[in-house]
């Protein structure tokens, strides 16, 4: 998710940028993991692995640990061999050195044999649901069943977060006095940002070293904001989601704001919806129902048109309708009529992703972040158990299950609390009257469980090679000094950092673990910033604002950012390599860095670890923040026009493909 409260300088409308993550408006005084992480670094017993790195660094330093620690450094044996990229800021992108970085999907880009070329300057709704949308968020790769080889042939299904209007259409910006005014959004403008968003379903395949599009796929689909899908689960049909164009609350139109998302076991899509709030305008009287509800989660926040034309995004005239958003959206991608179905049972927040593993005892457990300063960790572990010799048995898993929110303890232990009706606080007393209330309240369910408060948790990824679990957790820099504890150690966290979880007997349905911090991000080079790189981690290889993440087949971890200011770190977002394990635990390179402006998303393997696909968001975004432009950036005078490099064609957000020079696995 890219954080807009660090790039919306240029005055341009909140309606040209991605909604905020918001300052964070969980109001309880459950611990936050700044505390968690002080109370625990008091415990010098009990500190060890990389949290008593952590510790230490706050007591002497990055650059002690580096007169410390350089015997061991020069000896550590990385799990990773590449030549690393050198970090900075220029307007293409860069790849290791012997790697080939191709463009496989822009943004317009034709994805059915009849659908229309791509023409900026002539775009319409009824084209752009014919071709590849706009911001590419997750992106996940699923094997063509038969397929004589799963890593040639397959699936790749992409989120279409959000638009960036400024960059995408032309003649909608005028400078005043110097700054940049963006002309207020009509409807035609409007359905084509509806037909952007949603996602993309493209058959593709690997013919002489090369991926291409399958055009004539029966298989390729546009899912947008009008695409009609079913809600099921706990709250499906419940009062609270109907609406005068849905009264029975079990369909709606559409789904926006996907982030990240996952690919089950059984081989269907998952987008995850985000920030929800910011599509919804108009107000609630004080003493609403909803209202309480609403505030918990920002809404309305008014940063796109959409409820000037559509009443649905009006709360004022469709006051339930706020509450059919924020869920976990389930695709079955190898049938293109299909409708899409959101799976309520894990539960209503602004959700990053939600990557999935089969635990020992057959359960299929989603691990989710709530993407807001201050809010929570959760995991879902379905009630039914997968069948890997029956798909359709695998089909209605996620609607039946329990939902838990993590409490981190200071004694390095954790818990997963359930949310779950009737049991604690969750009862009729507090206003859950059935489980459909706590789902689509479930940020207020966490907060009277005393769930622990995080700094803005993205991707969560379970790893099957060492059972751990690698939760991302961008920044959080209205954290004050009083509210550090033992998993979010750094107050005005501008740069984040990484928890590891260890479930209790390796079992990911466990209910209990441990944890430890992998890594307190930033530029170790600065001593106040107390990140704990391994002291083998070069000036190109650190890196801050840890979002989405990937594991290989080999169980190594790839970390991608979203938020290098060139201004203030000299670097652009990428792609990094992170070990994990021995001593070169800690250490990180960089592997792939993107052009200015842009956001690095999605990374994914293919299963032979031979292809890595990755999403490019908004590049060209944040001119000013680049001295080489030195300027605001828009459709007219973007600070690159990658990837096309031409006069007529805008900035394009693009996934990228990459495999290695000569064939081979990446990164070895």
């Amino acid at each position: 998710m890219d954080d807009h409260t660090q790039r919306n300088d240029q005055n341009f409308p909140t309606s040209q940028l991605e909604a905020a993550d918001g300052p964070g408006r969980n109001p309880t005084h459950n611990l936050t993991m700044g505390e968690i992480i002080s109370a625990r670094f008091s415990r010098r017993g009990l500190l060890k692995g990389a949290l008593a790195v952590s510790a230490i660094s706050t007591t002497v330093g990055p650059m002690a640990l580096i007169a410390a620690d350089t015997a061991r450094a020069a000896t550590a044996a990385s799990a990773f061999a590449f030549p690393e990229v050198d970090a900075g800021v220029d307007a293409d992108h860069h790849v290791a050195q012997g790697y080939d970085a191709d463009i496989l999907l822009r943004w317009g880009d034709p994805i059915f044999a009849d659908a229309p070329e791509f023409d900026p300057v002539n775009q319409t709704a009824d084209t752009q649901r014919r071709q590849f949308g706009y911001n590419s968020d997750y992106v996940g790769y699923v094997p063509m069943p038969g397929a004589e080889d799963p890593s040639s042939h397959g699936l790749l299904v992409v989120n279409h977060e959000y638009t960036n209007e400024h960059l995408m259409f032309p003649g909608i910006v005028k400078i005043v006095d110097g700054k940049p005014e963006v002309a207020a959004a009509d409807q035609a403008r409007v359905d084509i940002e509806m037909a952007a968003h949603g996602g993309s379903i493209v058959e593709i395949r690997k013919a002489e070293g090369k991926w291409q599009v399958v055009k004539d796929s029966p298989h390729n689909r546009r899912i947008t904001a009008d695409t009609e899908m079913a809600i099921s689960g706990p709250a499906a049909g419940h009062d609270r989601m109907k609406t005068g164009e849905d009264p029975a609350g079990r369909k709606v139109l559409g789904t926006l704001n996907n982030c990240a998302g996952g690919v089950t076991p059984w081989g269907t899509y998952i987008m995850a919806e985000e920030n929800f709030h910011g599509y919804f305008v108009g107000e609630l009287p004080a003493d609403h129902a909803e209202a309480a509800n609403y505030d918990r989660l920002g809404v309305p926040d008014a940063t796109y048109a959409w409820g000037k034309y559509y009443s649905r995004f009006d709360v004022s005239k469709e006051p339930n309708e706020p509450n059919r958003f924020g869920w976990i959206v389930e695709v079955d991608p190898f049938d293109a009529n299909s409708t899409p179905k959101k799976r309520t049972a894990l539960g209503r927040f602004k959700h990053e992703g939600a990557e999935s593993i089969v635990a020992p005892g057959g359960q299929v457990v989603f691990y989710l972040g709530d993407d807001e300063r201050f809010d929570y960790v959760y995991k879902f572990v379905t009630t039914g158990r997968f069948n890997p010799d029956d798909r359709a048995a695998n089909m209605d898993l996620l609607d039946d299950g329990t939902l838990y929110v993590a409490r981190f303890d200071t004694d390095g232990g954790m818990e997963w609390l359930p949310l779950t009706h009737g049991a604690g606080p969750l009862t009729q007393e507090n206003g859950f009257n059935s489980q459909a209330d706590v789902v689509i309240e479930t940020r207020r369910a966490a907060d009277l469980l005393g769930a622990t408060k995080m700094d803005r948790p993205e991707d969560v990824q379970p790893n099957p090679k060492n059972g751990h679990v690698y939760v991302m957790l961008t920044n959080n820099t209205k954290r004050e000094a009083d509210q550090v504890d033992a998993a979010n150690p750094r107050a005005k966290n501008a740069f984040g950092h990484i928890i590891e979880i260890i479930e209790d007997g390796g079992d990911f349905a466990a209910t209990k673990g441990r944890w430890e911090v992998l890594l307190q991000c930033g530029d170790p080079s600065v001593a106040e910033v107390g990140a704990t790189f391994s002291t083998a981690t070069t000036a190109n290889g650190w890196f801050g604002m840890p979002d989405n993440c990937a594991i290989d087949a080999a169980g190594r971890l790839w970390v991608s950012t979203d938020g290098n200011n060139p201004k203030a770190t000299g670097r652009t977002d990428g792609l990094w390599a992170v070990d994990t394990e021995g001593e070169a635990r800690a250490t990180s390179k960089l592997f792939y860095r993107v052009p200015v402006g842009g956001e690095l998303c999605g990374p994914v393997f293919t299963p032979n670890d031979e292809t890595l696909f990755l999403a490019v968001q908004h590049p060209g975004d944040g001119g000013d923040d680049w001295e080489g432009f030195g300027r605001a950036s828009y459709y007219e005078d973007p600070s690159t026009r990658w990837p096309d490099f031409k006069d007529d064609m805008p900035m394009r957000p693009s996934v990228v493909v990459i495999t290695r020079q000569g064939g081979g696995k990446i990164g070895v």
